[in-house]
């Protein structure tokens, strides 16, 4: 039985394919009042499906319509004492203040709630199982007072609760004044006494033409408008325009998947919300999961896949999120996230621990890899591909190698495509792999017969530097390229690997003239290329990167020496990293 990708798609929030809506209609009027775009924007809610309630304007009228959608969804009803007890203890508790009413969203969404005649039952706010039975509203113009009375645009309600805040402006208008005006609203009203509005996860601002969504964490400062998102496509085309935003964001499946399964909040009581790409590729590894084992298709290149995302753009979350949600899954039995080298091993525990201190467990040794695989409540465990082929190479019948297991690799290099690769496929009988990686490796740079794709799987996701640049989630870079010295001509434009890791070319690159050339050239253009000629004379540090120890020593000592009798020498430093660790 063989299954075609395509008839899952439509169970994913990030759509493959989308039509814009101003690819099939005229253009919207360029002048359009805020109230109108408002008007337009609840209408649109409400063909989705959305309540909207016209007269929901007060503090009493937002907690008798919580009351009606809670017991909605317990399939209960409280005595009015018996709801007053509930508010005071749980739901709206005096004490609390953003961060404990996120937690409830998140963490203590269940409260034990005993009733006046003695029994107990499980109150849900909000359901993570089943999550289109959570019922949505909106309602518009709500206005509350803190150190100031303020009124909100839009606000979309889940079970009668406040999660998300959508503040418009006109046409034309810059969006960073709907940034700014959300930064007044948290200041001055949304966290006042008895404010249910601290439950709010997440902002939406639009101006029309652009639409961003961003999480309520506690730290706001004025530079966290880098942290709005649009959302987008599965190709990373963005999703700018109200109209198009409302028709995907805002379908309710996504919109909810979007509060209660793709976010994150951390130890250090950050709220994060995942971006459309770090949910695309969790969307996708759930899926490859789900649909190989159903056609009982495990432990092959196609059983898995690999994540095509660009360093610094949030790897280890989007890692994070795929295994605790494939941990869910009731088939699985294990989540092995598997990392290079010792300090990478701490590290990572430490990131993971911070998204959810009880779901992890590392190891210090092979022994306690074997330990932590034993025990039943551990269902993400952490270690290196060390400790991993050592503990394959001296245990020949783990009871692990049987069940059905998931493998994230957080950098699929080069080191993982050797021994222990074999004996993983040797050794588990229904495995699923796939690996994260910034710089796959294929059949044009690959130095064997292997590449990302021949280890791991096709490509599930890609999101490159080009897609961060253009999101300006990570900084720009500029390359110039210098003419070529005449007498190494052959050897610095060579593009073949082996070539150039043979004796001779070596000896020529690291050739005392070519060496001394380029030093030459880096100490006359340093202070142009770092920035340092404006005057005040703050300018950026540079780093050198060479391919070896040998190189290394061999620049440092030329550019030491050529600036002998400089009054104002460069300082220069040499740091030695390792290569990821070969068998």
């Amino acid at each position: 039985m063989t299954y075609k990708s395509i008839a899952e798609t439509n169970n994913f929030i990030v759509l493959d394919k989308f039509t814009k809506y101003s690819e099939v209609n005229e253009a919207p009027a360029a002048y359009q009042t805020e109230a109108a775009l408002e008007k337009e924007f609840i209408q649109d809610l409400i063909h989705q499906g959305y309540e909207y309630l016209t007269n929901l304007n007060t503090q009493e009228a937002m907690l008798a319509n919580v009351r009606l959608q809670l017991q909605s969804l317990n399939n209960m009803e409280f005595s009015d004492g018996e709801w007053a007890r509930f508010v005071e203890e749980y739901l709206d508790k005096p004490s609390d203040n953003l961060v404990e009413k996120t937690r409830k969203i998140h963490d203590n969404y269940i409260h034990d709630f005993v009733f006046d005649d003695g029994h107990i039952q499980n109150i849900y706010l909000v359901d993570k199982k089943n999550i289109t039975r959570n019922k949505v509203q909106v309602i518009s113009q709500f206005e509350q007072k803190g150190y100031h009375a303020n009124r909100y645009d839009v606000t979309i309600l889940v079970n009668g609760l406040p999660l998300v805040q959508v503040e418009l402006k006109k046409r034309g208008v810059a969006i960073r004044e709907a940034f700014n005006q959300v930064h007044r609203y948290s200041k001055e009203s949304f966290n006042s006494q008895n404010s249910l509005f601290k439950y709010i996860q997440l902002f939406v601002i639009s101006n029309g033409t652009d639409t961003r969504y961003f999480a309520n964490t506690t730290k706001r400062d004025k530079n966290s408008f880098d942290f709005t998102m649009n959302w987008a496509k599965a190709d990373n085309t963005l999703i700018k325009d109200l109209k198009d935003f409302t028709a995907t964001f805002f379908e309710k499946r996504v919109l909810l998947n979007v509060l209660l399964t793709y976010s994150v909040f951390d130890t250090s009581d950050t709220l994060l919300i995942m971006r459309p790409y770090q949910i695309a590729a969790t969307e996708r590894i759930l899926w490859k999961i789900k649909s190989s084992y159903q056609a009982k298709n495990w432990s092959k290149p196609e059983s898995g896949g690999y994540i095509w995302h660009t360093t610094g753009s949030g790897k280890t979350l989007t890692s994070f999120k795929a295994a605790r949600l494939a941990t869910q899954l009731e088939f699985i039995d294990k989540v092995f996230f598997v990392v290079d080298r010792k300090d990478l091993d701490y590290q990572t525990m430490k990131e993971y621990q911070r998204f959810s201190p009880d779901s992890v467990n590392g190891s210090e040794s092979t022994a306690g890899l074997k330990r932590n695989i034993e025990k039943d409540d551990n269902r993400i465990i952490v270690t290196t591909i060390q400790k991993l082929n050592n503990l394959m190479k001296s245990e020949s019948d783990l009871a692990i190698y049987q069940k059905q297991v998931v493998f994230i690799f957080d950098e699929c290099h080069r080191s993982q495509f050797g021994e222990a690769q074999k004996n993983l496929k040797k050794k588990f009988k229904k495995y699923y792999q796939f690996g994260f990686t910034g710089t796959p490796i294929f059949p044009q740079n690959a130095l064997g017969a292997e590449t990302t794709a021949s280890v791991f799987g096709r490509e599930l996701h890609s999101y490159v530097i080009t897609d961060a640049i253009r999101d300006e989630k990570v900084l720009k870079f500029k390359v110039d390229y210098n003419d070529v010295r005449p007498k190494f001509k052959s050897i610095e434009t060579e593009q073949d690997e082996q070539k150039l890791n043979a004796a001779e070319n070596k000896k020529a690159l690291l050739h005392p003239e070519r060496i001394k050339e380029i030093s030459q050239y880096i100490l006359q253009n340093y202070r142009i290329k770092t920035h340092r000629t404006q005057g005040n004379n703050r300018g950026f540090n540079a780093m050198f990167a060479v391919s070896s120890v040998d190189a290394a020593k061999c620049y440092y000592e030329e550019l030491n020496k050529l600036q002998k009798d400089s009054d104002k020498p460069l300082k220069i430093a040499t740091i030695f990293s390792f290569a990821a660790n070969e068998e």
